[in-house]
């Protein structure tokens, strides 16, 4: 049931998935320790196709799958593989809150594509407005020095053409005729297409198996399981449930989260630069999103 408000219970989700994204991220760059990290992303996609068929089954929505949506399915599997072959190749690279605070831009790229491809999405004044400040904060993001060596110039541009496939499966979602099919669905097209693409891709990026332990797999199957079949869809369920501005509102919490947890566990310094660019980012995605 759609509601125009947020109530207790999608505050506490939003916040908890908000929470868990971060974590998320702090997951990946420990992973790819051990896993190299276009092959922990594809093999992530081919163990969360089992858990995200789960859910459908479990929920009677198989028949959701349909042969009707194969081109969009296609498309939109597609660009989550470069997605997600982007993001964990930044968290690789780079330091994690700046590779959140970069990817966590993807409202930005969002407007704009809505500006041009979705009707009663155009740029007002005070979205255009928020536009300028997270472009200044993603820009600011990219060019500003990490005082502890933790930036990467190329894990940062990974991040940031992240953040453009994440607003371009968005827009996918909302165009195609996947917006029918529903959330559950729509995840899993994503991961039914990207696990082969970036299993097939990935010997181009080095050996697949790094320093492996045991723990390394138990976080894959936590990312497959409760990240994607669980975080994913959630927020796909909240999009679905309420207001869309006030949903993508609260992403901006997100990088926050991961600025403190890559402080706490990686020591990633709290630069002025860094910080200064999640203000710019927060603020326009703010100003994006109100109406």
């Amino acid at each position: 049931m759609r509601k125009d408000r947020l109530d207790g219970i999608g505050l506490a989700a939003l916040l908890g998935v908000t929470l868990l994204l971060a974590i998320n991220q702090i997951v990946v760059k420990e992973v790819n320790h051990g896993l190299q990290p276009v092959f922990f992303a594809g093999a992530r996609s081919a163990l969360a196709i089992v858990f995200v068929w789960a859910v459908l089954r479990h929920r009677g929505l198989t028949g959701r799958i349909r042969r009707t949506d194969l081109i969009p399915g296609l498309a939109i599997g597609t660009i989550f593989a470069a997605e997600f072959l982007c993001l964990f190749m930044a968290l690789d690279l780079t330091a994690v809150g700046r590779a959140s605070v970069i990817f966590y831009s993807m409202p930005l790229w969002m407007s704009v594509l809505a500006h041009f491809g979705l009707p009663g999405e155009r740029i007002s004044p005070l979205r255009g407005a928020g536009l300028c400040l997270a472009f200044i904060g993603t820009a600011w993001a990219i060019l500003s020095k990490s005082p502890s060596g933790h930036g990467n110039i190329w894990g940062d541009l990974f991040a940031l053409f992240g953040a453009f496939g994440w607003a371009g499966t968005a827009f996918l979602a909302r165009k195609t005729t996947l917006r029918e099919a529903g959330p559950e669905a729509q995840l899993f097209w994503m991961v039914l297409v990207s696990a082969p693409i970036l299993l097939a891709v990935s010997p181009a990026f080095g050996p697949l198996l790094r320093e492996i332990e045991p723990i390394h797999w138990f976080w894959l199957v936590f990312q497959a399981g409760i990240v994607v079949a669980g975080g994913f869809i959630s927020w796909l369920w909240l999009l679905s449930v309420y207001p869309t501005s006030t949903v993508a509102s609260f992403s901006f919490l997100t990088p926050l989260f991961s600025i403190a947890l890559g402080h706490v566990i990686f020591g990633e310094a709290l630069s002025f630069g860094l910080m200064g660019a999640a203000g710019f980012v927060a603020a326009g995605i703010v100003l994006i999103n109100r109406r």
